[in-house]
């Protein structure tokens, strides 16, 4: 049964082709909603909100394609990468 609550009752959401469930009862309906299947893009997307990032792996393979092609994406993705070592060494 994994980290569930023995015999709670669970509620089951479908949004944007994602399901989520959540506790249906006190005390445990303060429980935030998790992830339990849906179509995968979709589930990779929401556990990537979830977890307050801005894009998914996915997301980053293609923006990293489109730069292959893009000359300002790749401009601006080289910027990035500066900025971000640039801040990742004054830590």
């Amino acid at each position: 049964m994994g980290n569930l609550i023995a015999g709670e009752k669970l509620i089951y959401e479908r949004v944007d082709d994602v399901v989520y469930a959540r506790y249906r009862d006190a005390p445990y309906n303060d429980i935030p909603r998790w992830v339990v299947g849906g179509h995968p893009e979709a589930c990779e997307r929401a556990r990537a909100k979830e977890q307050g990032d801005l894009f998914t792996y996915a997301d980053w393979q293609a923006i990293n394609e489109l730069a292959k092609t893009n000359k300002a994406i790749s401009t601006y993705l080289h910027k990035i990468l500066d900025l971000y070592l640039l801040a990742k060494d004054s830590k």
